[in-house]
């Protein structure tokens, strides 16, 4: 697996790249944002672990640009601001996820792996979630091998939920930057979420869509379900 880690604080980098070294990963360095950037759009990489104040750029910025540019390295935030907002925002931009620090080497380890496990599963055609299936070729959702009709914007809404699957997306992040839709009313994400829990879990035990209060939506797999 190869990592790049944008980070300035010099013990920070060698810890955890000596760490992540021992574990077999290839690691690539940044030390200031305009340069980590550049190396995250030169070169491909499994998962990108990038620091929110850096010097020339921070972090917010990086985040921004990669996925403006339609690059979509899961992305693991390293931060000294863990209150609400900053987690809200970092998600609106696009951050796969969030380690304040200080941290543990094993837990940053375990959320790099995890990561990279779901991007992996989520670059599939088929996606399959309990007893919901989409193709994302053919654009079809299927509940228990039953067909739903779904109208583009609530399968665009569903897709984007799968793909990033327990990932909080908020409602500004649905409306804007996955329909690109800037007059919708307030409730028009709630209205379409509605909608699709009763199309995708009418009759299922498994309940997918979850609401996080002050936050948004997340789709999650069953915690019997073994992801592959």
């Amino acid at each position: 697996m190869r990592l790049l880690i944008i980070e300035d604080e010099e013990p920070i980098i060698t810890v955890v790249k000596k760490g992540m070294q021992e574990e077999g990963f290839c690691i690539d360095t940044a030390r200031d944002g305009i340069s980590g950037l550049q190396a995250a759009i030169e070169s491909e990489y499994d998962v990108i672990i990038l620091d929110i104040m850096l010097p020339g750029m921070d972090g917010w910025r990086v985040c921004e640009e990669l996925r403006s540019q339609r690059i979509n390295t899961p992305i693991l935030m390293l931060t000294a601001l863990d209150t609400v907002s900053d987690r809200v925002r970092g998600l609106e931009i696009g951050a796969d996820d969030y380690l304040p620090k200080p941290f543990d080497f094993s837990e940053l380890l375990a959320r790099v792996r995890a990561l990279h496990r779901r991007d992996k599963v989520h670059k599939e055609r088929i996606q399959r979630i309990a007893h919901l299936q989409i193709d994302t070729t053919a654009r079809t959702v299927t509940c228990a091998g039953q067909d739903v009709a779904l109208t583009p914007r609530e399968y665009s809404l569903l897709e984007a939920m799968v793909l990033n699957e327990g990932r909080i997306l908020s409602r500004d992040t649905i409306q804007y930057r996955i329909w690109n839709d800037d007059d919708s009313y307030s409730n028009t994400v709630d209205v379409h979420i509605a909608t699709l829990r009763k199309k995708i879990e009418a009759g299922q035990d498994a309940k997918l869509i979850h609401t996080v209060h002050g936050l948004g939506y997340v789709l999650r797999r069953p915690e019997t379900e073994v992801q592959r």
